[in-house]
């Protein structure tokens, strides 16, 4: 298909929000022409565009009732940057999807055989899965014909070796899929391929947001990642606990006599930086509030992606590029400080000059190991997966049997 000067819409719903982006394509390339994000959705939701010259498109709030889930959100979204897209040919439309479990290992067209596949996913990921599919849904009706494409968060690990992968179980089980698949995979493709000619060597990179985790990289590739079966795997986050003694949760359904249900509604929305702190889980809000709970949340954190750079460090055989992307990582400069402390036995120093102007490069003089502060950039890497698949020149199948590699 013949996708030169026409445009690509990319949207990435999150568990309280959905981004978009409008792309044209220009040599072959995305070249933004609007972004914007509607957040808050189902408690105070705003929605907010810009066009490439920030000008302002649409600055808008409602009632929660009023956009009380993410379809609703998708419908306000297309009414306040109609009259932007008006002109516009969209040749495709491009979906963050969260979980692609063993079978989608590279960006593929919906189909109906598709949705029901990602759908069948939807309890390994359910802050997102459910969302990603209704924004799916919802831009089909929107615009009949035009190709939707899924991306998959899990896709730029599936080159793990098999013992990163594989939980200490019964071999048949990793056959059913019950494996280390990691997350984030946008984001970290993304921030591989910005560093592709600054030669970073082995790389452990820190996606720190409201979802939060680490990923070991080298040559390109992931080597190991701190999430695992689920998202809520590794260091804790905004409402998820993250790494957790299987034990507690056993001990809370036969002794605390939790169901399944209270279980899942206290690791994904109880937990994390909120449930620690009984405040919140916006980072601001912690540093400034000056409750010993929030120190004490804040404390855990920054030990728990510590502990986490070391682990990466070691599945490398060493460290030679940190970097911090995301929401925090991009911007809580005294959390990137605090991170990195002890760490100087790996060659990571940090210049506090430097960190606290945000970088790009944040680490002291004479330290071994490079710091770097970079903004990723999901919408872009799936505006390029889009454009990439309609042009024919993906260079792998969009959808596979998976690895089914095994112990040596």
């Amino acid at each position: 298909m013949n996708v030169e000067g026409k445009a690509v819409l990319v949207l990435n719903a999150g568990s309280s929000s959905i981004k978009f982006e409008l792309f044209e394509v220009v040599e072959g390339e995305p070249e933004t022409r609007l972004d914007g994000q509607m957040e808050g959705i189902g408690a105070s939701p705003h929605l907010f565009a810009r066009d490439r010259r920030r000008v302002v498109l649409a600055d808008q709030r409602w009632a929660g009732p009023d956009v009380a889930d993410h379809v609703a959100a998708l419908a306000r979204i297309m009414e306040g940057i109609e009259p932007a897209i008006a002109n516009r040919v969209i040749v495709g439309i491009g979906h963050r999807v969260v979980h692609g479990g063993t079978e989608f290992t590279a960006p593929v067209v919906v189909d109906a055989s598709v949705a029901r596949k990602l759908d069948a996913l939807r309890d390994l990921a359910p802050l997102h899965q459910p969302h990603n599919l209704a924004g799916i849904e919802a831009a089909r009706r929107r615009f009949p014909g035009v190709p939707q494409v899924a991306c998959f968060d899990t896709a730029f690990h599936r080159s793990h070796a098999w013992e990163a992968d594989t939980f200490a179980l019964p071999p048949e089980f990793y056959g059913r899929g019950i494996r280390r698949y990691g997350f984030h995979g946008l984001s970290y493709e993304y921030i591989a391929a910005s560093l592709a000619g600054e030669d970073p060597g082995r790389t452990v990179v820190a996606h720190l947001g409201n979802g939060s985790s680490l990923c070991a990289i080298r040559d390109g590739r992931s080597v190991d990642s701190t999430m695992g079966f689920t998202a809520l795997d590794g260091v804790p986050m905004g409402t998820r606990c993250g790494q957790i003694d299987p034990g507690v949760l056993l001990h809370l359904m036969t002794s605390e006599g939790m169901s399944v249900e209270e279980v899942g509604q206290l690791l994904y929305q109880r937990s994390g930086l909120r449930g620690m702190s009984g405040i919140s889980q916006d980072v601001r809000e912690l540093e400034a509030s000056g409750a010993p709970e929030a120190a004490a949340a804040l404390r855990y954190y920054a030990y728990r992606v510590r502990r986490e750079i070391g682990a990466l460090a070691a599945a490398m055989g060493g460290i030679d590029t940190l970097v911090f992307t995301a929401g925090i990582g991009e911007n809580a400069r005294d959390l990137r400080a605090r991170i990195c402390e002890g760490l100087e036995f790996l060659g990571i120093r940090l210049d506090p000059a430097r960190n606290a102007a945000n970088g790009p490069e944040i680490a002291a003089e004479g330290a071994t190991v490079r710091v770097l502060v970079r903004p990723t950039d999901e919408e872009g890497m799936i505006a390029r997966h889009v454009i990439h698949l309609l042009q024919g020149r993906m260079d792998q199948p969009s959808s596979g049997p998976g690895r089914e590699g095994g112990p040596a």
